[in-house]
């Protein structure tokens, strides 16, 4: 529901005079120095119970124990293993519940069929590479696939992380809701990955942050409430900003008690009237970015991009009609590939200035965009030093 929302939110007025874009979706970011490795490993969260399968009379549920699919994408010392293509990713849909038992109606296989042939960089088991590296749990929009963002999670894969992802679930059903309890249960499998995450040999607990697109990037922000491993979020147009009503409502979210750094990617312009005439108890509230004054705000305005377009398999999954309705003034298709690819280094760039403690990094982030090569007219950086906490 919350995507459909703020697709609608965000839809701009002049979207039926839009081309139809000649372009799809492509990653223009270049590798690190590292492969890519993926491992798939099928879990579950045996302190939560989760609703598996129907009775023979199909009136009742089965509980079990909740289902983890979890995906790992990690440092690679070879290129050994079978390259991942968008219609494998499209296939780990279909085991999300049910490790053993495809769903073979699953809709992302039809949606990016168009592309299912495309290649990433990924090679599914391909052997570790040395060392210990910085943890990236990355958390999907509402309802979504933990490989709604695979490409930016390769990407940081490729520059020494360990990336780890899973399906957005509600509390008790294949698909969450705009409530408090399905955004605990997403902020609960966030804790329950970075605990998944202690048993790997190759992560550095110390250094441990969390990504989230969507409502992905609400849940991230109630599990670092309560969860001090966390020492960073980023959030990819991020639910916290659009329903500070559930943030108030919740009781345990303080964002003005926040010690830890943010980065947070706002979509195009977004009127005051459109904010009145979608208008909710949920999204009425103080606002998250303002309060979060005791703790480093980065906030990256990207002026050419809608909501769906911060997740690269929504991208493959957008037809030129689709797109068009959510096109953002005449930004097009090339224009929406540029801009995600300096999402993505930005990405990168505060996750090893506040992880890695780079120094240079620091420096990016700091210097004009234009500087970089960032065209003008895509993005605008905006910078709040922390606050000494009183």
């Amino acid at each position: 529901m919350a995507l459909a929302m703020l697709t609608a939110l965000f839809m701009p007025f002049s979207s039926a005079l839009a081309q139809t874009q000649p372009t799809g979706f492509q990653f223009l970011e270049k590798p690190g120095p590292y492969a890519v490795g993926l491992k798939v490993v099928n879990q579950y969260d045996r302190s939560r119970k989760f609703p598996l399968r129907l009775t023979d009379n199909l009136k009742a549920a089965v509980a079990g124990p909740r289902p983890v699919q979890t995906l790992v994408w990690y440092p690679a010392s070879g290129n050994s293993g079978k390259a991942m293509t968008v219609g494998d990713y499209a296939q780990l849909a279909r085991t999300e519940i049910h490790f053993d038992q495809p769903d073979e109606n699953n809709k992302w296989v039809s949606k990016v069929a168009a592309t299912a042939n495309a290649q990433l960089w990924a090679r599914r088991d391909a052997p570790m590479a040395d060392g210990r590296f910085p943890l990236v749990v990355y958390a999907p929009g509402q309802s979504s696939v933990a490989w709604d963002n695979a490409d930016l999670c390769e990407y940081l894969a490729s520059h020494g992380y360990v990336v780890i992802a899973s399906p957005s679930l509600g509390k008790s059903t294949r698909d969450a809701d705009d409530n408090l309890d399905d955004i605990d249960a997403e902020a609960t499998d966030i804790s329950f990955l970075v605990s998944y995450a202690k048993t790997l040999p190759d992560v550095d607990m110390a250094r441990v942050a969390v990504a989230g697109w969507s409502w992905g990037g609400i849940s991230n922000l109630y599990a670092a409430s309560r969860d001090s491993r966390i020492k960073a979020l980023v959030a990819l147009d991020g639910s916290m900003r659009y329903y500070p009503g559930l943030i108030k409502n919740s009781g345990i979210i303080h964002p003005e008690r926040m010690t830890i750094p943010l980065l947070f990617f706002t979509r195009g312009y977004l009127s005051l009237e459109d904010w009145n005439r979608y208008a909710t108890a949920d999204n009425q509230g103080p606002s998250v970015l303002n309060a979060w004054t005791h703790g480093d705000l980065w906030t990256i305005h990207m002026l050419g991009m809608s909501h769906p377009e911060f997740a690269s398999m929504y991208q493959r999954a957008n037809s030129d009609e689709k797109f068009a309705e959510n096109q953002m003034e005449d930004y097009d298709r090339d224009d929406v590939n540029v801009s995600y690819a300096w999402v993505a280094r930005y990405t990168l760039g505060f996750l090893n200035a506040y992880l890695k403690a780079d120094a240079a990094e620091m420096i990016f982030l700091k210097g004009r965009p234009a500087g970089h090569g960032v065209p003008k007219h895509f993005m605008t950086v905006d910078f709040r030093t922390a606050e000494s906490s009183p």
